[in-house]
């Protein structure tokens, strides 16, 4: 423990692997079916599920790693088989775009308890940033301009957001570890000159 509770923030993916172990507990289902039925099927998620890589759907992008020596390797043996409750979904942009929608239409969870999801919790290093409930909160002037959600590992990088004042979002899906992120914020950099 690096602090004590509710002392400051530190995002530990290993607190994802406990919640994953409490729905399974709970669910009676494996994290993953869980996740695929009640979350993806729910959201109208057609495209996206958690994979093997040696069982991918067809037309699936293989991730691949930038290697010092100019060449490329894929993602295949740099994570685990399948993904878990720590990461590791494939999904598409389509997708996302539904699953914001599902989820701010009380499609996912109650009225309630999506305002919780979305409500900041506690604030991150970053001035403006906040995290609620397993999702990036950003406020300016005390009002939340932006809702994200990201993952990035060896060969593949995400980022989803849902700006509320112009009632945008954007999905940026990368086969790359580092390919969502300048674009995600070229992205957000036009719309908020747009928006204010």
């Amino acid at each position: 423990m690096e602090s004590k509770v509710g002392e400051k923030f530190q995002y530990n993916n290993a607190g994802y692997i406990l919640l994953g172990l409490i729905v399974e507990q709970i669910s009676g289902f494996s994290f993953t079916d869980y996740i695929e039925e009640y979350i993806f099927k729910k959201a109208g998620m057609k495209n996206s599920g958690y994979y093997e890589f040696d069982a991918l759907p067809k037309d699936t992008a293989l991730g691949y790693i930038d290697l010092p020596n100019g060449r490329w390797k894929t993602n295949i043996y740099s994570l685990p088989v399948k993904g878990g409750s720590d990461g590791g979904a494939f999904v598409t942009a389509d997708d996302m775009v539904s699953l914001w929608d599902a989820l701010l239409n009380n499609l996912l969870l109650s009225q309630e308890y999506t305002r919780k999801l979305l409500t900041p919790f506690t604030q991150t290093k970053k001035l403006t940033g906040f995290y609620g409930y397993g999702i990036w909160i950003e406020k300016r002037n005390n009002s939340v301009v932006k809702y994200h959600i990201m993952g990035y590992d060896p060969g593949v990088s995400f980022h989803s957001a849902f700006y509320p004042n112009s009632l945008i979002t954007t999905v940026i899906c990368s086969n790359k570890s580092d390919g969502a992120y300048n674009i995600a914020r070229e992205i957000e950099d036009e719309l908020l000159l747009i928006t204010h």
